[in-house]
């Protein structure tokens, strides 16, 4: 299924959590630890796409990581280090426990940061992770516009 082009700039604010109608894959070190085809994404005005993938279709070892973050759209995060057959990723992915009612479908499903990941997949097309080293979203081949992340687009 090849992604439509959307363009970032266009994408809501508030953000809007849909449905993904793809398959996504995520790899550490050459193991499958996430695979679904029930995920769901969130859209901001500017952002990659963020994807979440339910809890029951990680197939990682998740241990709490330090810290959390706070999204005034989605409420207080947590932090995971992922490890599968020898692997391991610090604080490599996210999830709402208790997320604002707005986005209460989001509370048993986890995001990854591409970068920490060997490789994430959105049907068959290798993401790119999103610029910087505080958002999550996947780039893919099909989003326009500017996309938030470098040095000096973090709080726009």
């Amino acid at each position: 299924m090849t992604l439509v082009p959307e363009n970032v700039q266009s994408y809501p604010r508030p953000p809007a959590l849909e449905p993904v109608p793809q398959r996504l894959r995520v790899m550490l070190n050459d193991v499958v630890v996430a695979e679904t085809t029930a995920a769901l994404r969130v859209l901001e005005t500017h952002h990659a796409p963020t994807y979440y993938i339910p809890r029951g279709d990680v197939l990682a070892v998740l241990t709490p990581a330090h810290g959390n973050s706070f999204c005034e759209w989605k409420g207080v995060a947590r932090y995971w280090t992922v490890e599968a057959d020898g692997g391991r990723a610090e604080a490599a992915a996210w999830s709402y426990p208790s997320p604002t009612p707005r986005f209460a479908d989001l509370a048993d499903h986890l995001a990854f940061y591409a970068g920490k990941m060997s490789a994430c997949f959105v049907g068959e097309e290798r993401v790119m992770p999103q610029p910087g080293d505080f958002y999550g979203g996947w780039v893919t081949a099909n989003l326009q516009g500017q996309i938030k992340g470098g040095p000096g687009t973090r709080h726009w």
